[in-house]
Formats: C-alpha cells, structure tokens, sequence
C-alpha cells in the first residue's frame, strides 16, 4: 500500500516536538518555546521537512481561535468592565507612546510620517497567543493583574481596525468604504453582544437539554458556537480571535463550559501548538544570519520600550512597580497581528522588501524569545504568584451538578 508522503514529515515533527519538550521541560521552559524551536528546525528555512506552511499557518489560526474560545469562558466579564479606564485609555496612551517613540527614532533616519506610525503600530501590539498562554500555565488568568492583561490585548486587537484605515491613508491614500461600513456595523454588533451578555444573569443556549448526554453532537456544538461566531467577525471584516472571545463568554453564561471543556480541550493544545510551530516557520534562518545584529538590536529595542511604557501605563492603575513591570514583560514581545500591518505596509509601499523582510524577523524573534525572556524576568523580579488549579472547571462542574 502506497504511503502517504505527508505521514513521514507529520510523525518526524511529532517526536522532535517530544524531544525538545521533554529537554525544555527539564530547564523549566514553557511548551511555547518547543513549538517555536521546532517550527524553525522543522520548516523552510530549517531542514525543509514540512515545506506547507501555509497549511500549518491556517490550523494554526484554528488554534488562536480555540484559545480565546477557552479564554472567554474562563473570564469574568464583569472584571474586564470594572477595569474599562484602564482598558481603553491605557490601550490608547500605549500606541500613542510607541508611536512616539518610534517617531524620536524617526527623526535620527529621516523616516517618513508613514513609516514612523507603521512601525509604532506594528511594536504596539502584544501577542494575545502567548500571553494568554503563559498565564493560563501559571495560573494568572483569573487574577486582577491577568484580567486587566487581557483586557488591554482584546482591546489591542480591536485597535487593529483603525490603525489599518491609517496605514491605508497614509500609504495609498485611499480606504475600502464598503470594508469600512462592514466593520463598523461589526463592531456594534459585538458591543451589543457583550451588552446582552453582562445584563443577562444566565442564557440558555438552544437545544441545550439535547446535548446533555450526547458527547459526538456536543462536539459538533462546541466547534459551531466557537467557528460561527469567528466567522461572523471575520465576515465582518474583524478579529476571528474577538468572536470566539465572545462565543466563550456566551458559552461560560449560559453555563455550559463543563461539556464543552471536555470536548474541546485536546483540540485546543493540538491547534494552539500548531500555531506557534507556524510562527517559527515564518522565520527566515539565512536573513536573520545575515542581518543578526540589526535584528537583535531591534529586537532588543522594542521588548525594553514595550516593557516600560506598559509598566507605567499600569502603575497609573492600582497595580504595585513589582506587578506593573511583570505586566509590562508580559506585554512586552510584538504580537502576531503585527505580520498583518507589516504586509499591509509592504503592500502599501510604505516599506520595501527589506524592511518587510526585516519586520518579519524582528517580529518572530521576539514571539521566540518572548517565554524565555519572561521566565528570566519572573526569577529576577522574584514575581510571587499562586496558580489557581482548574477554577473554571471545579466551579463550572459545580454549577452543572446543580442543573442536574
């Protein structure tokens, strides 16, 4: 019988990202850093085992998805509105502040207006993956610290929308109206949602009773409230990784996550895995080699200026120096949604190919550094926190014996 090419490449990966995992496990590693090494060495531009790498790339975003599915069940949304100041007019004094940081560096180059607010946006945004992963895995997720942390990331990856319009206009001067409109409307719509979620002490999914003792259709359910409501933003021309954020919390009100946790969980460390081995794909070995040092310093750059600007960003809050720059470390590393506004701005001749090239690098460079970078921070600010074991799902079996 003929064998399938892709099997040997599949079982190959699969116990190289055993291996590493059990070595960086015994360093006190986290998970992400093996699936990040292996996306290099198993890659492209590594040993070219697996060379589809647009296919790893879009069950990888499954996996982002599944992620913020699991997160929005686990949030309390009404912590997140309780911290709406610090959300939004943090968010907002976060992107100026890099903007102008970006600008003073400008100034040095004789960049252009559009350059110096491309490369603000583009270090302005946090990775919402790695960050929601590392505290998951410490236990942080559902502390005050954690939650106003994720709320600055969601309210990051809706501020993706405007900076777009401004690259658009800064670039080739022109904007999408109809794309406009579709957002917009979007946007209403999921803030009409989140409303009916924080009003509504309970809801009741459909055909719920149905589901109770069925676990093949609860499967089917769960995929179909997580990927509907992802595909519904993403028709609107939004964040997959906001409607599934929503599609947890509706899930996590109606009081449901029991099932759906049990479901769905293995699916979630498979994809969130995937991934992060595509974003070690995306790295380029023979660019980095030849520009190293420019990388690193540029690396180096962002993760320091990221790092004060949220810390004091979040002292301004309520949080103590020691708290605020643990924040700011976590915040720290470029996001993944920066790939997107680097290819817009490629795409809008704003930057040439190698300063895409470059932006490429820098940006998965630093998602690779990102846990190592934290760990060695946590030790060295001596950060003091106690994991919280399955809260969410002792509290949600809690509820669901109830129902019974």
């Amino acid at each position: 019988m003929h064998m399938d090419p892709f099997l040997p490449q599949a079982v190959g990966a699969i116990f190289f990202i055993l291996l590493l995992g059990f070595i960086l496990k015994f360093f006190r590693q986290p998970h992400v850093v093996a699936y990040l090494i292996a996306g290099i060495v198993i890659g492209p531009w590594g040993f070219g085992l697996v060379t589809d790498s647009e296919s790893i790339s879009r069950l990888g975003t499954a996996g982002v998805v599944l992620l913020l599915f699991f997160v929005g069940m686990e949030t309390d949304i009404h912590k997140l509105v309780q911290n709406w100041k610090l959300i939004i007019f943090g968010t907002l004094m976060q992107i100026i502040l890099s903007v102008g940081c970006v600008w003073l560096l400008g100034l040095w180059f004789d960049w252009s207006l559009a350059r110096i607010v491309l490369i603000g946006f583009v270090i302005s945004l946090s990775s919402t993956a790695i960050v929601i992963k590392l505290l998951q895995d410490n236990g942080m997720l559902s502390s005050s610290l954690g939650q106003s942390a994720l709320g600055i990331l969601l309210a990051q990856d809706l501020a993706i929308i405007p900076m777009l319009i401004i690259i658009g206009l800064l670039g080739a001067g022109n904007v999408d109206n109809v794309q406009l409109v579709k957002q917009g409307a979007g946007t209403i719509l999921a803030v009409a949602l989140f409303g009916f979620i924080i009003t509504r002490k309970q809801v009741h999914l459909p055909l719920s009773k149905w589901l109770k003792d069925d676990r093949e259709l609860q499967l089917f359910a769960a995929l179909g409230i997580c990927f509907g409501l992802a595909m519904l933003t993403a028709w609107f021309e939004l964040s997959t990784a906001l409607g599934a954020f929503v599609a947890g919390m509706l899930v996590g009100a109606a009081k449901e996550t029991l099932w759906v946790h049990r479901t769905l969980d293995s699916f979630r460390v498979l994809f969130v895995a995937l991934f992060f081995v595509s974003v070690g794909m995306l790295l380029d070995v023979s660019f980095l080699i030849n520009h190293w040092q420019q990388t690193a310093i540029l690396v180096m750059a962002a993760l320091i200026t990221n790092i004060f600007i949220n810390a004091i960003i979040l002292k301004l809050s309520k949080f103590s120096w020691k708290e605020s720059l643990y924040a700011g470390v976590l915040l720290s590393q470029i996001g993944e949604f920066s790939f997107v506004l680097a290819a817009v701005g490629y795409q809008s001749s704003i930057i040439n190919e190698y300063g895409y090239q470059l932006a490429l690098c820098v940006i998965s460079l630093s998602l690779l550094t990102s846990p190592i970078w934290i760990g060695m921070s946590n030790k060295w600010l001596k950060f003091d926190h106690k994991p919280v074991n399955n809260q969410v799902i002792d509290s949600t079996k809690t509820s669901t014996n109830e129902q019974h």
